[in-house]
């Protein structure tokens, strides 16, 4: 597996991510993590739910990551104890419109697996399509479009993506909140929000949900062998359904309005793996 373009130094991205485990586990004293978590835009009040952690460090302590440039993204790692398993919390990522290869964007997901993590959770913050969305409604990632022309994968490694956002880890959310919806989450690069007539086209071809992050890290982290968990929490209503301007704040607003129902669905999915 090549796994996309070599990092600064000359590095694989693999290689990059072993190195980057490595000091996670100095910095821990933890030989292993078991699930990883990647918190978006407007989804950090939430992780308060998670308790206290057992570590937390600047994410730029890690090899190979930068520190975050979005409002909202507070760029530190976690290291908890729930139950008998071990969470590695990313309090923000890399988005592919920072100017970045997509390998930086891969890379948390990448690290994480290094590390031992067998079950990525990826969250983020995202306009609804669908008639009757509401913001603050979590919605479960039943499969994705990637409209960003790229990958991070490289090279002949033909990666099946059939079931990605995993069903088994979608009907245990649904077991603890069976009120959640699924739909499928459309990714365009950024960073500026989508145009009424973008919006229209992928309502068009299927999406009830779009952002500007996860797809890259979701196909990632299933080339890297884990089981992959998608949950989206509707921020604002897409372009041209309110006749409203979006903006940053309204996403992040949202995230602290739902801080509190986002937070126990964690906790609790978190107890069930």
């Amino acid at each position: 597996m090549q796994g996309g373009p070599l990092h600064a130094g000359g590095q694989t991205p693999f290689a990059a991510a072993d190195g980057a485990a490595a000091r996670l586990r100095e910095l821990t004293g933890a030989e292993t993590h078991d699930v990883a978590l990647v918190m978006g835009s407007g989804w950090v009040p939430a992780t308060d739910a998670l308790g206290t952690a057992d570590h937390e460090f600047p994410v730029t302590e890690l090899p190979g990551f930068p520190a975050p440039a979005v409002a909202g993204h507070a760029g530190t790692v976690r290291s908890y104890r729930i139950g008998d398993k071990r969470a590695l919390v990313f309090l923000g990522r890399t988005h592919y419109y920072e100017n970045r290869d997509v390998a930086a964007v891969a890379h948390g997901v990448r690290t994480a697996v290094a590390a031992g993590c067998k079950t990525v959770v990826l969250t983020n913050g995202c306009g609804g399509l669908r008639v009757g969305m509401r913001v603050g409604q979590p919605v479960l990632i039943s499969d994705h479009i990637n409209l960003t022309a790229t990958s991070p994968i490289v090279g002949p490694n033909f990666v099946d993506l059939t079931d990605l956002y995993s069903p088994r880890l979608r009907a245990l959310c649904q077991q603890v909140d069976p009120s959640l919806e699924e739909g499928v989450y459309a990714q365009f690069p950024g960073p500026h929000y989508e145009t009424p007539a973008e919006i229209a086209m992928i309502r068009t071809m299927g999406a009830d949900l779009v952002g500007m992050s996860t797809t890259l890290e979701a196909i990632a982290a299933r080339e890297a062998g884990a089981e992959v968990l998608g949950i989206s929490l509707v921020t604002n209503l897409a372009a041209g359904m309110t006749g409203e301007p979006l903006n940053h704040e309204e996403v992040l607003q949202a995230g602290r309005d739902s801080a509190a129902r986002m937070g126990s669905l964690l906790s609790q999915v978190l107890g069930k793996l």
